[in-house]
């Protein structure tokens, strides 16, 4: 397996769970009678698959429950939550510090190839943390984002520019660069069945072999 693809990846997949069991430590950490309903609106997800991350945190020993009156819940840490805790900071600010310089470099290498070929207007596919480290890489160079192109989003804006969720909306452009973390194959397959493959750029982060079809 590609190991640049299989980082991020790791990033989409396998680390949700550990992600989700951070936030819901430092949650209670800061505020123990914290709500399930305020850790699904932290975590994003649904009421019950916060309560199935908060149960899985108690049966692994990092969180105890004491229940208070008018059916209210407080929630601790044990020692193993707070050393727990400790341990997925780490990890997560060591993952992501490896994922935005390898983003980074890749990035930089498509800004590059394009700056030299004079494509100057850039189209970003896909609303993601990708997308806002292509950001700010771009003002190192001598081209313009237009926007973001994600089929699936309904914002109107993202990184104050606009966000189209059909490529016939999208205005003339140079090139697209794929940005998705979610789903960076099937997006780029949309492209390809849909605009000139030379206008298609992937960062080498993705691992997508461009030569496939």
């Amino acid at each position: 397996m590609n190991t640049l693809i299989y980082t991020v990846q790791i990033m989409n997949n396998q680390q949700k769970e550990d992600t989700a069991t951070l936030e819901i430590l430092q949650a209670i950490d800061s505020k123990s009678d914290v709500t399930q309903r305020h850790l699904a609106s932290k975590l994003d997800v649904a009421l019950g698959l916060a309560n199935s991350y908060l149960k899985r945190c108690v049966s692994k020993g990092l969180v105890k429950i004491q229940q208070a009156p008018a059916n209210r819940y407080f929630y601790y840490l044990t020692p193993k939550g707070f050393a727990e805790k400790s341990r997925l900071t780490t990890e997560y600010l060591s993952t992501s510090f490896d994922f935005y310089r390898k983003a980074g470099d890749s990035l930089t290498e498509v800004f590059s190839a394009c700056e030299k070929n004079g494509k100057s207007k850039i189209v970003f596919c896909g609303i993601s943390e990708l997308a806002e480290i292509a950001s700010l890489r771009a003002y190192e160079f001598e081209i313009s984002i237009l926007g973001t192109l994600d089929t699936d989003s309904k914002k109107e804006t993202f990184l104050s520019l606009p966000v189209w969720g059909k490529i016939i909306d999208i205005p003339e452009f140079d090139v697209c660069l794929i940005t998705s973390l979610e789903k960076p194959r099937q997006d780029y397959d949309l492209l390809i069945n849909s605009i000139d493959k030379d206008k298609i750029m992937v960062p080498s982060i993705l691992g997508i072999n461009q030569g496939e079809n």
